[in-house]
This record gives C-alpha cells, structure tokens and sequence, in this order.
C-alpha cells in the first residue's frame, strides 16, 4: 500500500524542520511507532542503532512518538526522552494519534518499512526485529539498486545541543548506613556516591562509556544503570560486595563494593530475555530491563522488578542464582498469587516489614505482596487497568496516577509514590486508605529516599536530587483520562483471530523441536472472552466474544521461532509481542481480527 504522508505537531532532531516522504523518495524509511515510557519501544531503540550505522547511505528511520500518556505527549517531554535515550534520528511528535491511524498501527512498538518508491512493504510489531529487518532491507537495497530506483545519500538528523551537568537523568538513590547518598546517574551510565550533604561528589563508579565491563570503579561500565539495593551487613560479608544495581539496558545486576569501588556481574548475562528459562545460575540467566532492586526478607533476597517481561525476580546473593518470584510475562493488571499474577512494567519497590510495596507504570498502580501462608498473594491499593489514569486524591478506589515510577516508605504507615508523568509527590495512607498530593511541579520525580529525616527525590528530567519541597498535604481534583488508542468494533459471538508472522528473507520457522509458534489469549474483564481463552500453538483461533459485555481488552501474546535457511548450524531467533487491544463490541461489528507481528501488510484496508 502508498504509505500515508507524515504530518506531526513538532519536528526533533532536524533542526525544526518537517520531513516529507516525497522528499524521501529513493531512500529506505523505516517509520519506528514508539512511546516514550514503553519499555519494548527502548528496547527497539537498542536494536535498529546497528541498522541505522550499517544502511548509513539507505536508511533514514524516523521515530513518530505516538504517546500513551498526557505528559508523554507535550513538547518538554519528548525532548526530555529523545536526549534521555540517545535517539540519533528524527522523531515526529504524533500527539493524536493520526498516523497512528493511518498507519493501522495496533501496538507499541511497531516498525513499518517503506521502499524507495514510497510502498510499504514490511511491517512488525513488538521487538526482536533486528535480523528480520536487515534482510528486509539488503533485499530492497538489491531490488532497487538494480531498478535503478535507490539513492544514496546522507542524514537528514541534526544533532540537538546537548546540556552538561554533574547528574543526566537520574532515575533512584539509596542512603548508605553511613549516610552517604548512592544516585544512580542513568543517561552518564554511572553510580555517583555523594557525602551526606547530598552535593559532594566523593567518587564515580562507571567511566561513563556505555558497556558491561567488570572492573575498578574508573573502569568500569553500566549501561542506563537504575534501582540500587543495599544488602545486610551479613550477607555483604559473604559475598563481598555491599550493593546491587540493576544495569537496566544492559540486562544486568552489577555488584559494588563500597570499599574498593570493584564492580562486578553477579546475574545477566548481557543478552536480553526473550524465552526460555528464568531461573537458574545468576550469571547464565538472561535478564529483561531489571529496573529496580530491593533486599526483601520474606524473599530471600534481592527483588528484582523485570520491567521486560512484566515479571518479579528473586537473586539470591549467597548461592549466586536467581529465580521468577511473580508475574506470568502477560501485561496486565491481576491480583492473587503471585504465580498468578499480572504486573505492567514494574519500575519501583519499597519494603515495609513483611510488606513489597511497588509501582506498575503501565497500569498506574499502586500495589503490594506480602506472605499468604506457603506463598505470596499480590494486592492492588491504586489503580485499575492498562487504560486508566490521572491526578485525582481521595479515597484509594476512586485515585488516579500517571505512570508513578518511584517509593518510598514514610513514618505513620504512609507510602510516597514519585508520580512521574504529573510531575507531583502523592502520599497513600495505609489505615484510612487515603491519597493526597504532597508535592507538585517537579521534573519528572522517579526516584525517593528518607535520608536524616527528609525526603529526597530524584527529579530525571531535572538532573538533580534534592529534599522534597516542604508544605502541607493537599486533594486534588482532576480529571479521570483514558489512552485514546480507537477502539475494534467487533461483533459479539464467534470470531476468526490470526496473528501473521512471515519469516523474513533467507529464514524458514524452527519447528525442529516441535511446534514454533506460540498463542496465549486472556481478557480484562475475563467475562469478555466466554470461549479461546488460554495457551496454544497455533496463531489462529476461533474465539467466543460474550454478547453481555459492551466493551474490554484482549490481551495477546504471540511468539514465533525462526532460524536460516541452509547451513550446517542455522543461526535461529525468538520473536515475541504483547498486545492489549481495546475492543468494543456491536452488533454488525467486524467477525475476525487479525494482528500482523511480522509480514507484508494488508491492502484491502
């Protein structure tokens, strides 16, 4: 199909001026559908760099940011994230959502490839693309090489002027028992220990290059490294390091010993997850953006919030190994045990006693886990679904968040929640069940920590870390808001749902070992779904709508394996996506749905 003409409100990283595919035509355009606070969409950004350095002369990728969230939607924020990120492409605010439309765009994140003469031609949703998509390209490049239809040329990426200061986007800190602050600087890929006075810097663990590499703290690397958990006395002393971070793009927990300022791997092996085990050998265990840590007891050990995959983790310093605690890998918001269990993008932790308190970004939750007799049960305290969010106070059941991505646990039984997307420090009682707002104004807060009797906050989008602004609790009264993605209109009862995935180029499906596919389909409400719930292994189903349910999500996870074609030891890949698709249902609405993970689209519309 033509590829609709890109339109957006605001231009980055071209100096301010628009592009057109028009004046595109010849080149390869890879359009990357992200948003800002969608984990998958960073992991994309990590995937199409290499891309983008080897098809230099062919490719121009251009991000349209089409936002989930308000706050992710104004200019200040996706200029905060576009330098926060590295992004070395232009980026197109889509702030509406109209070339989300165009585009048939059903989720975060989702590529589309259009060839030199203004087509598309290849489309994939979620991460894992990478192959996939330098076949799709090298095959474009020979079509139209020899069509005469390629040109070659430079970037149309202009560099935005980058600001200096001792902290880049800092996301957590702890306090030492000496008193001294722990910050970790994510967009200087470091640590930075500051004296008790929370401004003098006494040393850097990173040397502030990207990377994984194990060493003295000069020489050192950590890459967008986020939560830090301080172990107990005892068990530092067996393992010999005193703290553990979660390298959080480098898939990754790092150890620090405070003493000799050695920093080690102790889990992740650099690789990010993707299938397979998640348990095991610390060190041969593949990680998915750990992006927090907290020494929990219950536990025992480090939990470990796996923002990748929706799950918890536990890493047990003594024996090296770590383990899934909670979550299922499906994004969502469920409570029970915590086998059982939806999380959204876990991206804070606080303990109290036997209590996890932690945050779910994606759902704006608040929630906690605590024992429940030979298992662990999870409890949600604020918040309702993938869909719902806002600034409003009052009782629990009726508060809204956006996008909170911080804790901590205050005197008099009360948890403060960094509120990022509202910029604001809220304040949840755990006996009257009461939210209030105890701070606004503030630069994207992600990060809190009691230190002598203040609170600090870790302000990402201030670069800075500092005590929360005093004054007396307030309620506020705002709006109830809504992701604005537009609704499938399907009919109630029986449908016909596919997910496409095409191997790419030179690639065949890897059914060596049995079945390479693989389909799982829940609901929120599950009253939605009254038949094709549950795991299989083929990508289509016919599925049962309930006629008594207006409206809800189908949530989706799909995951195909591939490998070359040809060869004594084909190189074989896993691509995998989640999709929480919003769906109303009418009488005379559509009887199938298909979602494309990777292929060719469609062109009947």
């Amino acid at each position: 199909m033509r590829a609709p003409e890109l339109r957006g409100d605001v231009w980055l990283n071209t100096g301010g001026r628009p592009l057109t595919l028009a004046e595109l035509r010849g080149r390869i355009v890879l359009l990357d559908f992200w948003t800002s606070g969608c984990i998958n969409c960073l992991h994309v950004l990590d995937e199409l760099r290499p891309l983008e350095a080897e098809f230099a002369d062919v490719l121009v990728t251009i991000g349209v940011h089409s936002p989930k969230f308000l706050h992710e939607g104004e200019r200040a924020s996706i200029e905060a994230a576009v330098r926060r990120y590295d992004v070395h492409h232009p980026v197109v605010n889509d702030p509406k959502m109209e070339l989300w439309s165009q585009y048939a765009v059903r989720a975060w994140p989702t590529l589309a490839v259009v060839d030199p003469e203004g087509y598309v031609v290849h489309v994939a949703a979620g991460e894992g693309h990478e192959e996939a998509l330098r076949r799709v390209i090298a095959d474009l490049v020979a079509k139209h090489e020899a069509k005469g239809t390629l040109r070659r040329g430079g970037s149309p990426y202009v560099p935005v002027e980058e600001q200096v200061s001792e902290l880049r986007f800092p996301s957590k800190a702890v306090a030492t028992a000496e008193g001294r602050i722990l910050v970790a600087d994510t967009g200087h890929h470091a640590i930075v220990e500051f004296a008790s006075d929370g401004e003098t810097v006494i040393r850097r663990f990173g040397s502030g290059a990207r990377g994984g590499q194990d060493g003295p703290f000069d020489v050192a690397t950590f890459a967008e490294p986020s939560g830090i958990a301080l172990l107990p006395y005892d068990v530092a002393e067996r393992v010999g390091y005193h703290a553990v971070v979660a390298d959080t793009a480098g898939h990754r927990l790092r150890g620090l010993d405070l003493i000799t300022g050695d920093v080690t791997t102790v889990a992740g092996t650099g690789n990010q997850w993707r299938s397979g085990p998640d348990s095991g050998k610390g060190v041969e265990v593949d990680l998915t953006s750990p992006w927090d840590v907290a020494w929990w007891g219950p536990a025992g050990g480090v939990v470990v919030a796996m923002a990748g995959n929706h799950t918890l983790g536990v890493f047990d310093p003594v024996s090296g190994t770590i383990r899934r605690f909670a979550g299922t890998t499906v994004e969502g918001l469920r409570d029970g045990d915590v086998g059982e269990a939806f999380f959204a993008q876990t991206s804070g932790l606080a303990v109290d006693g036997d209590k996890l308190w932690l945050v779910d970004a994606e759902t704006s939750a608040l929630r906690w886990i605590e024992p429940d007799g030979e298992s662990f049960t999870v409890h949600t305290a604020i918040g309702t679904d993938l869909f719902s969010f806002g600034h409003t106070d009052g009782p629990a059941d009726k508060a809204l968040l956006q996008h909170p991505l911080g804790l901590a646990v205050l005197a008099g039984d009360k948890v403060a929640i960094a509120d990022t997307y509202n910029g604001a420090v809220r304040s949840f009682d755990v006996f009257t069940r009461e939210v209030t707002t105890i701070a606004t104004g503030l630069a994207e807060p992600q990060g809190l920590v009691a230190h002598e009797g203040e609170l600090l906050v870790v302000e990402s989008a201030g670069n800075r870390v500092g005590p929360l602004p005093t004054g007396e609790p307030t309620v506020v009264a705002g709006d109830a808001h809504a992701v604005r993605r537009p609704p499938t209109v399907l009919a109630p009862g029986e449908i016909d749902f596919s997910v496409v995935f095409t191997a790419p180029p030179g690639e065949k499906l890897d059914d060596r070992f049995g079945p390479s596919t693989r389909l799982e389909i829940s609901a929120s409400p599950p009253e939605l779904l009254a038949d094709g719930t549950g795991t299989g292994t083929d990508l289509t189903r016919k599925i049962r709508l309930a006629d008594g349910v207006a409206e809800g999500v189908l949530q989706v996870v799909a995951q195909a394996a591939s490998c070359d074609d040809g060869g004594e030891h084909p190189a074989c890949r896993i691509t995998r996506q989640d999709w929480g698709v919003p769906i109303r249902l009418e009488k005379g609405g559509a009887n199938e749905l298909s979602l494309v993970m990777a292929g060719a689209p469609r062109t009947d519309g």
